[in-house]
C-alpha cells in the first residue's frame, strides 16, 4: 500500500517542538534533575535555568520577569486569573465581562463563578468576530470585579482590540485579563504600551511542549489561591516547577523574538494565498469573521453542503491534517459557540473549517492542499446529492 505523505495545518491546535527548543528540553532532562527549591548545586542549577526561562519569557512579551508565574499551561493561567481576581475583590464587587467567543478554558471557570453567585455579562460579537469596544463600557458597574476578553481567536484568527479596552478598565478601576494563547509568537506583544494587567500564554502554541504555560500579572494585581500547597512561583501557584518544560518554553519564546517579523510576513502571504486559490477555484466557500484584523497564519472557512467532520476525515485520507475548531472541543455534537456567536446558522457553523499554518508549511504545500480541498469538496458534495 503507498504510503501517503502527510502535511500538517493545525498549528493553533498545538505545534512540533523546535529542533532547538527540543534540544533545550532534552539537556535539562539529562543534566538538570535538581529540585529548583533545594539550596544545594543541583537545586540551584534547576533555578538558573528557571530564572533564566522567566527573563526569556519576559523579554519577549515587555514585562519584568518576576511578574510571570510558571504553570502546567494556558488553561490553569485563564483559570488562575479569572477565579483569582474574582475571589481576591472585596465587598460586592461580584460582577465579570467577558465575550461569547472566549475559550472554554475562561468560560468554564466564568460558568463556575455562576454558581458562586457572580454575575457574568457575556458580550455578544458581531460577524467580524470583534469585540466592540464600547459594548464593554457599556456593560461595566460599580460592581465589576474583572473583564476577561482574548487576544486573538483560536477559531477564527480575529484579533480582538485589547488596548482600547485596556484603557475602558483602566479608566473604572477594572482589571483586564487578556487570554494571549494564540496571539503570543504570531504578533508583537508589548504589554506595557498594550496595559494589561494579566496575560495567559502556553507553550504548546510555541513549538515548545505540551504540559507548560505562564500567566502575566502585573505587580500590584490582587489574586486569590486556586489551588494549595507550597511557596512556589511567589507564593502564586503551588507545585514543584516543571524545570525542563519551562526551560523549553522559555527557549521557545526566544525563538519566536528572534523570527517574529519575518514569520508574520510569510505566514501572511501563505495564508492570502490559500483563500484566493479556495474563492477562485470552489463555488460556495467563504471566509467566517474578518479578512483584514487577524493573526497571520489563520484561516476559518466554510463550504457550503459540507460536514466539517467528513472533510476533515477526506483531507485526512489524502494526507493534510486540519480541523472544524478547537481540538478541546473535537467531537462535540454542538456547532462550534464561536462560529454559532458571530450568526451562523448550524449549517454553515458544521461546514466551516479551521486552517492554521506553521513554520514548516510551504507555498507548494498549500497549492497541494487547496487541490485536496476541491477535489473532497467536489466529491462529498456529489455524493451528497446522490444519497
Amino acid at each position: 500500500m503507498r504510503s501517503v505523505q502527510r502535511f500538517y495545518f493545525d498549528h493553533n491546535a498545538t505545534t512540533p517542538i523546535a529542533p532547538e527548543v527540543l534540544e533545550t528540553m532534552v539537556s535539562c532532562l539529562d543534566q538538570v534533575y535538581g529540585n529548583a527549591s533545594s539550596i544545594h548545586h543541583f537545586g540551584q542549577s534547576a533555578k538558573q535555568r528557571l530564572e533564566a526561562a522567566r527573563r526569556q519569557l519576559a523579554a519577549l512579551i515587555n514585562a519584568a520577569p518576576q511578574e510571570i508565574v510558571f504553570t502546567a499551561g494556558g488553561t490553569e493561567a485563564d483559570n488562575m486569573a479569572v477565579l483569582g481576581v474574582t475571589r481576591a475583590a472585596e465587598g460586592d464587587r461580584r460582577h465579570v465581562i467577558t465575550s461569547a467567543i472566549e475559550h472554554p478554558a475562561v468560560l468554564s471557570p466564568c460558568k463556575q463563578l455562576m454558581a458562586e453567585g457572580v454575575e457574568v455579562t457575556s458580550l455578544r460579537v458581531p460577524a467580524s468576530g470583534v469585540v466592540n469596544p464600547d459594548d464593554v463600557r457599556r456593560a461595566l458597574r460599580p460592581e465589576t470585579v474583572l473583564i476577561s476578553i482574548m487576544h486573538a481567536n483560536n477559531e477564527l484568527g480575529t484579533i480582538q482590540p485589547v488596548a482600547e479596552i485596556a484603557q475602558i478598565a483602566r479608566e473604572a478601576g477594572v482589571p483586564l485579563h487578556v487570554d494571549g494563547v494564540q496571539a503570543l509568537g504570531k504578533i508583537p506583544v508589548d504589554i506595557q504600551a498594550l496595559g494589561l494587567d494579566l496575560y495567559s500564554m502556553s507553550g504548546h502554541k510555541l513549538y515548545a511542549p505540551k504540559g507548560v504555560g505562564a500567566l502575566y500579572v502585573r505587580r500590584g494585581t490582587r489574586l486569590a489561591p486556586v489551588s494549595f500547597g507550597g511557596h512556589h512561583e511567589r507564593d502564586r501557584r503551588p507545585g514543584t516547577e516543571n524545570v525542563p518544560g519551562i526551560a523549553a518554553f522559555g527557549a521557545g519564546a526566544e525563538l519566536a523574538g528572534s523570527r517574529l517579523r519575518a514569520e508574520l510576513e510569510r505566514l501572511s502571504a501563505l495564508r492570502d494565498r490559500l483563500e484566493g486559490a479556495v474563492l477562485d477555484r470552489i463555488p460556495g466557500a467563504g471566509i467566517n469573521g474578518s479578512r483584514w484584523n487577524r493573526v497571520p497564519n489563520t484561516s476559518n472557512l466554510y463550504f457550503d453542503g459540507i460536514d466539517g467532520e467528513a472533510l476533515v476525515i477526506a483531507l485526512d485520507l489524502r494526507g493534510f491534517a486540519v480541523s472544524t475548531g478547537a481540538a478541546c472541543s473535537s467531537g462535540a455534537l454542538t456547532p462550534s459557540h464561536v462560529l454559532k456567536a458571530i450568526g451562523l446558522s448550524d449549517d454553515r457553523a458544521r461546514a466551516s473549517m479551521r486552517f492554521s499554518l506553521g513554520r514548516a508549511n510551504t507555498a507548494g504545500q498549500v497549492d497541494a492542499l487547496v487541490d485536496a480541498i476541491q477535489a473532497s469538496v467536489t466529491h462529498l458534495r456529489r455524493i451528497s446529492v446522490h444519497a
